[in-house]
């Protein structure tokens, strides 16, 4: 009788520790959605950065290579843009 007055001691201690553990515990799709959130404007900012260097780059392009070359400074145009910044800046 006491032996088994001791397994639900400890039984109630372990679920009391995992317990104790597990409140302040965070999911990991909680903190997942909390940055999804943070980053979506910022994708969305960039998209359409995106699409207006595309269609500027490939209005002033004189043909099919420059073309292609529009289309790869499209989408590395927040390097560009800060590079002539910080020239623009003598930093």
């Amino acid at each position: 009788m006491k032996e088994n007055e001791n397994i639900e001691k400890e039984i109630e201690e372990a679920i009391e520790e995992i317990v104790d553990e597990t409140k302040n515990f965070k999911c990991k799709g909680e903190k997942k959605n909390m940055n999804m959130n943070a980053n979506a404007s910022g994708g969305a900012v960039y998209g359409l950065g995106f699409i207006g260097a595309l269609v500027y780059f490939i209005s002033t392009a004189g043909g099919f290579w420059m073309g292609v070359l529009g289309f790869l400074k499209a989408i590395v145009w927040p390097a560009i843009l800060v590079f002539e910044l910080m020239s623009y800046l003598n930093l």
